[in-house]
């Protein structure tokens, strides 16, 4: 399977090369992405890939169920270097329907290290239970509270000192929330947008 993987890198370095064959020379000059993109792990949401993008053009960090965690130093490494040396603008944060990581937090059973990483998520549960009851499937419930997952990861982006200090010295930096769809291969925008000074969106509610 490597050796088929490895060939599989030939044939499309070869064809890109073929197609543009200043490609990796201008990759390797600069790394200059739009957008810092967190995301899933799930290897079914790649982020350049399902946002139509070449790499190169997005910063990526992926954990189980695209939770963001106010003390995850891998997550604040990449946001403080996106934001301070790379100088990114356009922050995401994704998540997707029927996202594992959303499910296994909703269950009844162990699943190991994964319980601690995924609390935040039953503690958005908890919450919004009553918004989560009104659903009619357990699969609704779920991609609802995989939304909900999104927009207080988008919260909590905008809160870190690495966002509110860029703002504070006037850098436009927005945060997005969106969601993918694995039936369709749709993004969707939650509308819960943030910018410099002001929240927009269902962020401000």
């Amino acid at each position: 399977m490597l050796s088929d993987l490895i060939h599989r890198n030939i044939r499309w370095s070869d064809a890109r090369n073929a197609e543009d064959p200043g490609y990796f020379s201008r990759l390797a000059a600069q790394q200059t992405p739009e957008f810092f993109w967190i995301g899933c792990s799930d290897s079914r949401v790649p982020a350049n890939v399902v946002a139509g993008l070449d790499p190169g053009e997005v910063f990526v960090h992926r954990n189980v169920a695209n939770v963001v965690h106010s003390a995850d130093m891998n997550l604040l490494s990449a946001l403080e270097f996106a934001v301070e040396a790379l100088k990114v603008r356009e922050i995401i944060v994704c998540g997707h329907y029927g996202c594992g990581g959303v499910r296994a937090a909703t269950e009844d059973m162990p699943h190991g290290l994964a319980d601690h990483w995924l609390e935040p998520i039953r503690r958005l549960a908890r919450a919004y239970a009553v918004d989560l009851a009104r659903c009619k499937t357990a699969e609704e419930r779920r991609d609802c509270l995989a939304e909900l997952n999104v927009v207080e990861g988008v919260r909590r982006v905008s809160e870190t000192p690495i966002i509110q200090k860029a703002w504070a010295r006037r850098a436009d930096i927005r945060v997005h929330g969106l969601i993918y769809g694995l039936k369709d291969g749709r993004l969707r925008n939650l509308d819960c947008s943030t910018g410099p000074g002001h929240f927009e969106g269902r962020a401000a509610e």
